[in-house]
């Protein structure tokens, strides 16, 4: 079985990073992707995570606001929020980040996962 997804969207907030009881660096940020259907927009907010170097880059060069595409699995997750009610967080794993729009050097740039997205790198910790 397979799946893919790619999406395209702005980050709701700065990327934050930080390191597995194991290891592992991972980043994760928020991203807003807006459909307008005539007059009517809707959001979808995804949480991202990007595992090993594709995080420290996402971490290094990505902030609130910035336009990217993302493209990995998506997972949903199931939880009971503070009023008590039923809700569903979207979780997307990411292969493959490129980084639209002017950003730092004024040019687009495309990262991607060294490994599977369901096997983070095994690299060390900066911090």
């Amino acid at each position: 079985m397979f799946q893919q997804t790619i999406v395209i969207g702005n980050l709701g907030n700065d990327p934050e990073a930080r390191c597995t009881p194991t290891g592992k660096w991972v980043t994760h940020f928020s991203l807003a992707v807006n459909e307008r259907y005539g007059e009517k927009e809707t959001t979808t907010w995804f949480r991202v995570e990007a595992w090993g170097k594709l995080g420290e880059l996402c971490q290094q060069y990505l902030a609130k606001g910035r336009l990217v595409m993302v493209v990995g699995r998506v997972s949903a997750n199931a939880f009971t929020g503070n009023d008590g009610k039923a809700r569903c967080s979207l979780t997307l794993t990411a292969q493959t980040v490129k980084f639209l729009g002017a950003g730092k050097g004024g040019q687009d740039v495309e990262a991607h996962a060294d490994q599977p997205a369901d096997q983070p790198a095994e690299d060390d910790c900066p911090f």
